[in-house]
């Protein structure tokens, strides 16, 4: 983050606080004489030019008219945010770090782009709207204060006079020239990388020089590396950063021992999936008496290793995650210490932190010890392995894993019954051939293996949260997921009424009452469309420094404490424990609450960025596969219903497709929004959600990244709706 973005940050953030220099500079994080003295006319400069406000006594300021009600809307009526393309075109500011949205229409972008920061000048309010309706407030991009973007992934095409790329983020709205002779080191029809040049002029489109060829469009192996550089995930890390990883002691001495307990007696073990790599949680349990267990959940001491500042620890959090593409991972942390330092190896000695909760039968865990620690694990173990000992009822370790899957089912029907929601969301697996290109696609199978870690991993989530809430006077990083909002919830009561189900939502919906929408879909034709439906409908979890509980588990504490090998948050907490250990300073107790605040959002945003590529991964893969298979006929389930065609999802690969309006020749079809359906005019044939169709593959575009299906009839019977 640039300087002048962190000083509009922080003062469009406390508007209508006066700061003064020396105060802004320890802010953010100023050292030096000549950063100072930057800071010092970089204020003058934004005073000069009406950015900022400064009084007699030297203080600046961001600060509201007198008057003027609108949360961090500076006096000027100017704010700093992070501009949002919609895909039609429109944009959204959002002021940095909370404060209203700012809508933005197309012809007052400028040069911006989305991710941008941006200084927006607001319009004149519009008059209320009436019928208690609010409208959004709009404005206009007067500066671009930092760009978001500095490459742009696209496709390189060639017109009369002049060679474009197409970027392959539809939220950039512009085509990107590049010169004759840039375009001479690739291809048309190339996926390249452009380097953003300077953009001035919003009446001529920007340009960019080649710095990479990813090789032809539509090849499967060349679509994932453009979708890697399209989220501007990091494939590389920098050479200062792998010098550290290096230089990371393999052995662990006395000193590193001094204060841990030493768990190296009690047996512990690690359950993964059978290609994981690294391992950053093991369990152990102990039987204290006849109602009582003593669980122990050994989580890999990352911060050990990437100290607080250092090279290490700046790319981790600009990382945020590690993205777990369809065929590779884009590690947080370098391999020497994801993969071998702080991976919980079998039978080497490990520097963990270890949260031993003592569990009585009711499921209740009645006193709790987090330590840092050094563990052994006796054994790595997949999922598979586990679930076989467990259907076995013996095998290696038995005495360990039986008595802990009796436990953790336990665990299960507690959360169920406080109202936690068990959702099962259908997932994709590919197999691979020597090439790279998908062979086979797997649909995940969720095990009681898998319920076993997870619960272990929640209760120890969980247990970390309360304790961190128990330090009232200092901050702390929750996973939190607020309350449905209540029209997606009165639109999800619609949606599953039509087959058959209930859900009450007048005054909001409970937990219980949407997971026994979940026990009673379980099983039916419907039931993975209803899942999606119902995790559509719910808002979605962060990280945040307030807490306001975890709605989906229905947890009043929760956080991430144990992964913190691919998360930063995990990371963090880590470091909290440590030093909250101790006694802390008023002055760092203020920084640790802006700095963890700032660490909050980039990590949920890093997450989101992660996310979407992950998806956008596996349909490339989709697409790849289903190549081979074009013109052959699968039974599927309609998943979506617009009024331009169907979305058909394909039994088992969980590969979706769209059969077009315009291809649906036996009538002509009606949208009827309420009922989610197509509505044949003269033969009355009717089409909706989680119909049952036989289709055919018609088209494979893997450039576009499109297939479309085509019906050739009902896959033999059509869902029951209940009640009709």
């Amino acid at each position: 983050m640039t300087m002048k973005k962190k000083v509009l940050t922080h003062l469009a953030g406390h508007a209508g606080k006066h700061t003064t220099l020396k105060e802004l500079s320890r802010t953010i994080g100023v050292k030096s004489k000549s950063d100072y003295r930057e800071l010092r006319m970089l204020l003058q400069q934004l005073v000069q030019t009406g950015v900022l406000r400064s009084d007699q006594k030297g203080r600046f300021s961001y600060g509201r008219k007198k008057g003027d009600s609108g949360k961090g809307r500076p006096s000027t009526g100017r704010m700093v945010g992070r501009l949002q393309v919609l895909r039609n075109g429109t944009g959204i500011v959002k002021a940095d770090p909370g404060g209203e949205e700012i809508a933005i229409p197309a012809k007052f972008l400028t040069t911006a782009l989305h991710g941008d920061t941006v200084a927006v000048v607001l319009f004149a309010r519009p008059l209320p709207a009436r019928e208690g309706k609010t409208t959004i407030p709009e404005g206009e991009i007067v500066e671009i204060v930092e760009r978001g973007i500095l490459t742009v992934t696209g496709r390189l095409e060639r017109s009369r006079h002049f060679f474009v790329v197409i970027p392959d983020n539809d939220r950039i709205t512009r085509d990107i020239y590049v010169s004759a002779e840039e375009a001479e080191k690739a291809q048309p029809g190339d996926k390249v990388v452009v380097e953003l040049l300077p953009w001035t002029d919003e009446h001529l489109n920007p340009e960019g020089t080649i710095v990479e060829v990813l090789g032809p469009s539509g090849d499967a192996r060349v679509e994932v590396k453009s979708v890697a550089r399209s989220f501007g995930l990091p494939l590389t890390f920098p050479r200062e950063v792998l010098r550290e990883a290096d230089e990371c002691r393999t052995e662990i001495t006395a000193d590193d021992l001094r204060g841990r307990l030493d768990m190296r007696s009690i047996t512990c073990v690690t359950i993964d999936p059978d290609d994981a790599k690294d391992y950053d949680d093991a369990v152990s349990l102990e039987r204290l008496d006849a109602d009582r267990w003593r669980l122990g959940v050994h989580i890999a001491d990352v911060s050990h290793y990437v100290r607080e500042g250092s090279a290490l620890d700046r790319e981790a959090l600009a990382r945020g995650t590690s993205v777990y593409m369809v065929n590779e991972v884009v590690p947080m942390l370098p391999e020497r210490l994801s993969n071998n330092l702080c991976s919980l190896l079998p039978h080497a000695d490990r520097l963990t932190v270890s949260a031993m909760m003592d569990v009585n039968r009711h499921g209740t865990v009645e006193s709790a010890v987090i330590r840092k620690s050094v563990i052994r694990s006796a054994q790595r173990f997949t999922y598979e392995e586990v679930q076989g000992i467990i259907e076995a009822g013996a095998g290696e370790h038995a005495d360990l894993l039986l008595p802990l899957h009796k436990l953790t089912r336990m665990l299960t029907q507690r959360r169920r019954r406080n109202g936690s929601l068990d959702l099962d969301t259908s997932e994709a697996k590919f197999t691979f051939d020597a090439n790279g290109l998908p062979e086979r696609i797997i649909k995940k199978q969720r095990l009681d293996a898998h319920r076993l870690v997870e619960e272990c991993m929640l209760l120890a989530n969980k247990t970390v949260a309360k304790h961190g809430a128990g330090m009232t006077d200092r901050p702390f990083i929750y996973r939190v997921h607020d309350v449905p909002d209540p029209s997606r919830v009165e639109d999800l009561a619609r949606f599953v009424k039509q087959f058959g189900f209930s859900l009450a939502p007048s005054g909001g919906v409970t937990g219980r009452a949407l997971q026994k929408l979940l026990d009673d879909v379980r099983g039916s034709e419907v039931e993975n469309l209803i899942n999606e439906v119902v995790l559509r409908s719910m808002a979605k979890a962060v990280y945040a420094t307030k807490n306001i509980g975890h709605y989906g588990l229905a947890f009043r504490h929760y956080t991430h404490f144990t992964s913190p090998i691919r998360r930063y948050p995990d990371l963090m907490i880590h470091r909290l424990l440590q030093e909250y250990g101790g006694p802390v300073s008023p002055q760092r107790t203020a920084e640790l609450r802006d700095g963890l605040a700032e660490i909050a959002g980039k990590s949920s945003e890093r997450e989101r960025v992660a996310m979407q590529a992950e998806r956008a991964s596996v349909k490339v893969m989709q697409v790849e596969y289903m190549k081979r298979h074009l013109g052959d006929v699968f039974d599927g389930v309609i998943g979506g219903v617009t009024s331009f065609g169907l979305f058909v999802e394909i039994d088992d690969l969980l590969v979706e497709g769209l059969v077009r309006v315009r291809d649906m020749e036996d009538d002509y079809y009606l949208f009827d929004e309420k009922q989610y359906a197509l509505r044949g005019r003269s033969k009355g044939k009717t089409y909706r959600l989680g119909d049952r169709v036989n289709v055919r593959v018609m088209l494979i575009d893997p450039v576009e990244g499109q297939m479309n299906f085509a019906l050739v009839g009902d896959a033999g019977r059509r869902v029951v709706h209940r009640g009709r």
